[in-house]
């Protein structure tokens, strides 16, 4: 597959419908996510909808279709967590494993050094060799192994954290920027 062919762009709420197909079969069908329904249309717009109010949500677009998407979310709410955030990305099933994850990801961590975010989480269903060599493969390390934890499909499931150091941890860190700030730099 040639991603030059595949652009990237910021989701909006229209996408949701879309974006939400290439999600539902990994909830209905594997335990990649820990979701067990698919959400309706509306909750799955305001997901959307509440991310980019902070952070950036994107979408891989190959001829008008989207094929993937990535996007972070809060590690955890409270301000001392403000230059942590967790990744996600889902990828069309028979787009997997042809780039268009590292191409989203490598766009999503350019897009947090500029909002001065310096670590980058990603909590991963185990085990997933396909996902957890992806994230090594883009330099995350494993910092955490939770035993039995979800269960799924009739079957109990570890968790991992994956992580990667994106910036310097100095005594006064720059504050976080909302994605409005930064976000013309990447998308005209």
């Amino acid at each position: 597959m040639n991603t030059e062919k595949i652009s990237i762009r910021t989701a909006t709420v229209d996408d949701a419908r879309e974006i939400l197909e290439i999600y539902a079969p990994y909830i209905t069908d594997t335990a990649i996510t820990f979701e067990y329904a698919v959400p309706p249309l509306e909750e799955f717009a305001e997901r959307i909808r509440h991310i980019l109010t902070r952070y950036p949500y994107l979408v891989a677009v190959e001829n008008g279709r989207i094929i993937g998407y990535a996007y972070v979310s809060a590690f955890h709410e409270r301000a001392a967590y403000d230059w942590a955030v967790e990744t996600t990305i889902y990828i069309k099933m028979n787009y997997r494993g042809h780039g268009v994850g590292k191409k989203l990801y490598f766009l999503l961590e350019e897009i947090m050094k500029r909002q001065h975010v310096l670590n980058m989480n990603a909590c991963i269903a185990y085990p997933n060799p396909g996902s957890i060599g992806f994230h090594e493969h883009l330099g995350y390390k494993t910092i955490g192994h939770f035993h039995q934890c979800g269960y799924k499909l009739d079957t109990w499931y570890d968790m991992i954290w994956m992580e990667k150091i994106i910036g310097e941890h100095g005594l006064h860190p720059e504050k976080v920027l909302p994605f409005s700030a930064v976000r013309n730099e990447f998308f005209k």
